[in-house]
């Protein structure tokens, strides 16, 4: 127990005793030097447990500093146990969630926005060990899923960050205008106009549902056994993965999508330079120098660089003449080695820049999934049908932070 605890217990004993004593009209010469006593061991008391107060608060602000982790650790640790076969077997026949996987699925539908049974995004990721499986008994071996192949996320390699929101709506308020710098022209001239401090909005808004939908057989459901809840977790992630990937770099903004980089590209204030000539590092040099004349970077190896395979190609084709080196081997010497992915377009190239911690795009995640079964849809055949539910939104909230070169074709 803190020193300062048991001081404060000692003072509410004392005035106890104290207001026993004080409510007689004639206390006796032992009751009076009772109240000196006392009265003296109070006051001393005070400087105590101030002195007490000061010694324990560095050990308050370390148990403070733990309190205020340990519940994400805690959360963390419970969604590592996540057993996602539960689920699918409790959609298919109805059993009982437990343990770690009923907690986090109890908390998840405290917070409200569920039809079915939510499932956190994590609890997709795919986990250390889960590939290889051992043959099932059976008159054949059946080895671990194949799966199918998604590519890998080109938005995350541009630096655009993805955040959890539990509900409403995020904005983003943005500087647009404020102090500027004057000099006096004469000794009692003014400095300078004065310049109102502007803002504009950036919000993430959960107006955005998409869904991942799975038929599992009822053989897949008797065949696998715990191979399926790993083949599940992680399709659905990839699957889920490369949508968010896609519509954060093309999603148009109608039927339901997000608007992405490069079709919004006006909206965000982003901008977009058509070259019309064979891709080489002169051309994303000029970027560059842009990128450094906004005060976004102040080095070629602050920028995020992504284009399509055949940029990639007709790069590293391109020699220098009278030389063995290519345009790819300048560029990859100026900013690193560039991010190639099919999700950009074609002849296009996307090239980003943090600035004070300010990502170039946040992709907004609206809880987790919302794994919901149709238990009609394959009745007959004793199928599970498994819709995955995602709510997201994407924006960009400084458009300088990002740039764009179109038309860029092979030599």
């Amino acid at each position: 127990m803190l020193e300062s605890v048991k001081i404060a217990r000692r003072q509410s004993e004392i005035r106890q005793n104290l207001a026993a004593v004080v409510g007689k009209g004639k206390p006796t010469d032992e009751e009076t030097r009772q109240m000196e006593n006392l009265d003296a061991e109070y006051r001393t008391n005070e400087t105590r447990y101030r002195a007490a107060l000061v010694a324990e608060d560095e050990e308050r602000r370390e148990a403070g500093a733990d309190l205020e982790t340990r519940s994400d650790r805690e959360y963390a640790e419970l969604v590592r146990k996540f057993d996602l076969r539960q689920v699918a077997i409790a959609l298919d026949e109805g059993r009982a969630l437990d343990g770690p996987t009923k907690e986090i699925v109890e908390e998840m539908r405290a917070k409200g926005g569920y039809r079915g049974i939510p499932v956190p995004l994590e609890a997709l990721e795919t986990r250390a060990g889960e590939t290889i499986a051992e043959d099932q008994i059976s008159p054949k071996a059946i080895r671990p899923i194949i799966d199918r192949i998604f590519p890998n996320s080109i938005a995350a390699k541009l630096g655009i960050e993805r955040i959890n929101i539990t509900s409403g709506s995020l904005a983003f308020p943005v500087a647009t205008a404020g102090a500027t710098f004057g000099w006096q022209t004469t000794e009692l001239a003014n400095v300078g106009a004065a310049s109102p401090y502007e803002t504009t909005e950036r919000s993430l808004t959960p107006d955005h549902t998409g869904g991942a939908q799975m038929v599992i057989s009822r053989k897949a459901l008797k065949q696998a056994g715990d191979g399926l809840e790993a083949a599940i977790r992680r399709d659905l992630n990839a699957v889920i993965g490369a949508e968010l990937d896609r519509v954060t770099i093309n999603g148009s903004g109608a039927a339901g999508q997000p608007l992405g980089v490069i079709p919004g590209a006006a909206t965000y204030g982003i901008a977009s330079t058509p070259v019309g000539a064979a891709a080489t590092w002169a051309a994303f040099r000029a970027e560059v120098v842009a990128f450094m004349e906004a005060n976004a970077i102040t080095s070629p190896s602050q920028v995020n660089l992504a284009f399509d395979p055949a940029i990639w190609a007709d790069l590293d084709d391109a020699l220098i003449d009278g030389t063995a080196v290519s345009e790819w081997d300048r560029l990859t010497k100026q900013v690193g080695t560039p991010s190639i992915s099919n999700v950009i377009p074609d002849e296009t190239a996307i090239m980003t820049a943090t600035v004070q911690g300010v990502a170039p795009g946040y992709l907004g995640i609206y809880g987790g999934v919302d794994l919901i079964r149709d238990p009609y849809t394959k009745a007959q055949s004793g199928a599970l049908v498994l819709t995955g539910l995602v709510t997201a939104d994407f924006t960009v909230p400084r458009g300088l932070q990002t740039r764009i070169l179109t038309g860029v074709v092979a030599p």
